[in-house]
């Protein structure tokens, strides 16, 4: 749907977003505000721009690889070495209309660029400046490199992931933590931006890329201070609950199955034909008393059949069940179809991209994309000459100095 075409507008029309980031945390914040209206400007390194363009797949377009295409939706590109005196200085005259700034810097960068909290406040009080970092802006380790991978491990996720006894392994994707803490910055940004509306006052966004993670990992922080355990790796399973985990069916797939109550094992054993099972295992903690036992036998019936007819038995009798899919399941999956999970948008020198769509849904102001990823500095003559004042001869030689 285009804006045409929805008499509403879009929830954050009128906000303009400086993107100054790299990679993905940072960026992602913006990317989802860019998808409910907001005008969000990328601002890359002059020559190569964001390292990000040339991560993952390439595209027939330079510096256009599918994983930018699809993270800098909706965003505008130009070009500006902040390193520079005089970048600096046209950063400054872009600050003064914006309302918020998304960097993921090491703490301290944009102060020794003369370009910290204290000095963007000044030039606009009402400014939301969103900072990501591995650590934080603030703690003994404020200063070291960090990448989601590093924050899974930090933040007590990787330790969880995986089987007893063995090395730990990738929590989800290796960018886990990067989605999860532009999450954070996107809702961390609308509270401030909601203050702001109502003070006129700004404020900084302090994400760490670790502390989105262990926000995430349950009773594990108050059990530990109540009884001092220590939750271990639990492969397909989980400590708290049983069966709730990963089986193989008869035809060579894998489902999962979800008995957190004693509510739902009682479906599961009705959907099994087994009443024995829920005579004999119908209390939570004769079940994880007897785990490898439960487990082995719902197993055994997995087995017997193909991955949908258990899909369908377990569904039939209130089982929460799902099909472990592959991206090609995904892709053949009706489900994904019906709902417009899948979004394709077609790319000037590419052709049709397949893209996940916008979210969250709103009812009466969803997000669309309106373009995938631009291309580098494609946005400069509209940025630096209609909304600087700049005039060609101008752009030409800061374009000739390198800094834009």
């Amino acid at each position: 749907m285009t804006n045409n075409e929805n008499p509403n507008p879009k929830p954050l029309s009128g906000v303009r977003v400086l993107d100054i980031a790299s990679f993905i945390a940072a960026p992602f914040a913006a990317s989802i505000m860019a998808e409910f209206g907001a005008e969000v400007i990328k601002i890359e390194q002059p020559g190569g721009g964001d390292p990000w363009r040339r991560y993952g797949t390439k595209t027939p377009l330079e510096d256009c690889s599918l994983a930018w295409l699809t993270e800098a939706r909706n965003k505008r590109s130009i070009t500006l070495n902040l390193r520079e005196e005089k970048g600096a200085e046209l950063f400054k005259e872009l600050v003064k209309s914006a309302d918020v700034v998304c960097e993921n810097f090491r703490p301290g960068t944009l102060e020794k660029w003369g370009l910290g909290w204290d000095v963007l406040k000044e030039i606009n009080p009402g400014l939301v400046l969103l900072r990501v970092s591995g650590y934080g802006q603030t703690g003994p380790y404020k200063d070291r490199p960090g990448f989601a991978r590093i924050a899974h491990a930090y933040g007590g996720l990787t330790f969880l992931s995986g089987t007893p006894g063995e090395t730990p392994v990738t929590p989800g994707s290796t960018s886990l933590g990067d989605y999860m803490t532009g999450m954070y910055g996107c809702i961390g940004i609308m509270m401030a931006l909601r203050h702001r509306d109502t003070t006129g006052q700004g404020q900084v966004v302090d994400c760490a890329l670790y502390e989105s993670i262990f926000r995430a990992l349950d009773e594990i922080a108050p059990r530990y201070a109540t009884d001092g355990f220590v939750r271990q790796p639990e492969g397909t399973g989980t400590v708290n609950a049983c069966p709730h985990g990963h089986f193989p069916s008869g035809d060579g797939k894998y489902l999962s199955i979800a008995c957190t109550t004693d509510k739902m094992f009682e479906r599961l054993t009705h959907a099994m034909k087994r009443p024995d099972l829920w005579e004999k295992y119908g209390d939570q903690a004769e079940r994880l008393a007897n785990r490898e036992t439960v487990l082995a036998e719902v197993e055994a019936w997995t087995s017997s059949m193909p991955r949908d007819e258990v899909i369908d038995t377990c569904t039939a009798s209130g089982v929460p069940c799902g099909a472990i899919n592959s991206i090609a399941d995904i892709f053949a999956d009706p489900h994904f179809k019906e709902r417009g999970t899948l979004e394709t948008v077609e790319v000037p020198g590419v052709g049709p991209v397949v893209v996940p769509t916008a979210l969250p849904r709103l009812s009466e102001t969803p997000g669309e994309i309106t373009h995938l990823g631009p291309t580098l500095g494609e946005a400069n003559e509209m940025v630096y000459g209609e909304w600087l004042g700049l005039s060609d001869a101008e752009i030409d030689q800061l374009t000739k100095e390198g800094v834009i």
